[in-house]
């Protein structure tokens, strides 16, 4: 496949990059410091802004999917992007995206009418990051493409170990953390599998 990825040098992008070209995907990453790179064969490196659409639809030229691993770092870097996504990957006719979001827009458990970071079960005071993962889980629901958000719970840096639980639009009960190896291994999983399209998946051990 040729996979474009965005949020590249991150830390669960960054291995999901890994993983695709260990399996001999061609890779384009798009990143504003090209330096935290390092060249390697099948990765093409473009430097930009993801909130550029001019940038983003050049980029999906002939790509087969589009993995999202953009994180909110108290930006609206994230819901500004993904219009640009979108609207590029229906330019393209490009189908398949996966997502990293966040366990706080999966379905409470103990308020069904509310999402995670809306309810009891959330503990967070902050709820920045939830809300910009929310306004980009509705506008995928929305775009008629065949896409998949992983939720991850508390994300600790870590080697991927495999022992995950996941669980389609709720967090696997009692779920506490998850490593970025094991986030970056699921979704690169589901990216190929494609086994839950038009979900969001909690993950957690």
């Amino acid at each position: 496949m040729k996979i474009v990825i965005f949020g590249a040098t991150g830390r669960t992008g960054s291995e999901i990059v890994r993983r695709a070209l260990a399996d001999d995907h061609e890779v384009t990453a798009v990143v504003r410091s090209p330096e935290k790179c390092k060249p390697q064969e099948k990765l093409t490196i473009i430097a930009g802004d993801v909130r550029d659409p001019v940038v983003v639809e050049n980029t999906l030229v002939g790509a087969d999917a589009v993995v999202s691993a953009l994180g909110t770092d108290k930006t609206t870097t994230l819901t500004e992007a993904m219009p640009a996504i979108i609207e590029g990957m229906k330019e393209h006719g490009v189908k398949r995206i996966v997502t990293i979001g966040t366990a706080g827009i999966l379905n409470s458990r103990t308020e069904p009418s509310k999402l995670r970071y809306q309810s009891n079960e959330s503990h967070r005071k902050l709820t920045f990051a939830a809300e910009e993962h929310h306004k980009v889980f509705t506008m995928l629901k929305d775009s008629g493409l065949d896409w998949t958000i992983v939720c991850p719970t508390y994300l600790p840096d870590g080697e991927a170990v495999g022992n995950y639980r996941t669980e389609r639009e709720y967090l696997p009960i009692d779920g506490a953390q998850i490593s970025t190896g094991d986030t970056a291994a699921f979704a690169y999983d589901e990216l190929c599998k494609q086994e839950h399209k038009g979900y969001r998946v909690g993950i957690s051990y």
